[in-house]
């Protein structure tokens, strides 16, 4: 592929995630719940930055991890004028050092680290289209180091195409609210995030959990669900339904 496939690339990106106003405000209606003005927040896997937009737009002091070069790029001339938002340009994974980043040029929001769930993916109908056509090496840092730098998060919102669990192997601490990417052909993944999160968790507290399909920035459930529940809500769905995000609170 060519120069010209990253641009387009890059260009659909931004006009999916920032050119729809009504996004930025349901995005920002589900985030006040859990990112009070003032946090401190890890957008982990920022892309193109509309997430950390909706979070800095709330009053928090983001920190927006993105590993591939051009939309680190991007991100820094979107939020050059902006306080609030720092770019940081690496992976996040269970281990600091570098990583193999599996680039997919005309579809980069799925370029991954996660080789195992990159190679499950090429064989579902739903990713038909999509070639993963160049390696790069990037930077890679832990959750841990994150909060020894910047503080411990209110938030973390994880989309990372299949490290989500790679990211929670390198978090040793409870957070008080995050999200992750869930597919609902991939629940081996949404498990082990899950099991790790109550393993965080113990003795004194529990995590509970909610999701919210595609981009409707709503959450599903009408009641928050046990780590049991969640898993079970979620494979219970069709394999080719819309991915989404599963969101976890921390309950004393």
């Amino acid at each position: 592929m060519s120069r010209a496939d990253r641009i387009i690339g890059l260009a659909r990106s931004l006009l999916v995630y920032h050119a729809i106003p009504w996004r930025q405000r349901r995005m920002q209606r589900l985030y006040r719940l859990f990112a009070p003005p003032g946090a401190v927040v890890f957008d982990i896997g920022a892309h193109v930055g509309n997430r950390a937009r909706a979070l800095a737009a709330l009053g928090c002091r983001v920190i927006a991890l993105e590993p591939q070069p051009d939309f680190a790029r991007v991100l820094r001339a979107l939020f050059a004028r902006n306080p609030q938002i720092e770019v940081v340009e690496a992976a996040v994974t269970g281990a600091g050092g570098e990583e193999w980043l599996s680039v997919s040029e005309r579809t980069p929001t799925v370029s991954t680290t996660a080789a195992a769930w990159r190679e499950a993916r090429a064989q579902e109908p739903g990713f038909g289209g999509v070639e993963w056509n160049r390696r790069i090496r990037v930077r890679s840092v832990t959750a841990d180091s994150l909060i020894a730098q910047y503080g411990r998060p209110a938030f973390i919102k994880i989309d990372v195409e299949g490290g989500e669990p790679a990211v929670l192997d390198g978090l040793t601490i409870a957070v008080p609210a995050l999200s992750f990417e869930y597919l609902p052909g991939a629940i081996d993944e949404v498990r082990a995030c899950v099991d790790r999160l109550a393993a965080l968790a113990e003795p004194a507290a529990r995590y509970e959990f909610n999701w919210s399909v595609g981009e409707s920035y709503e959450l599903a459930s009408a009641e928050w669900l046990d780590a049991s529940g969640i898993v079970a809500a979620l494979a219970a769905l069709d394999p080719g339904a819309r991915s989404g995000d599963v969101y976890a609170r921390l309950q004393n």
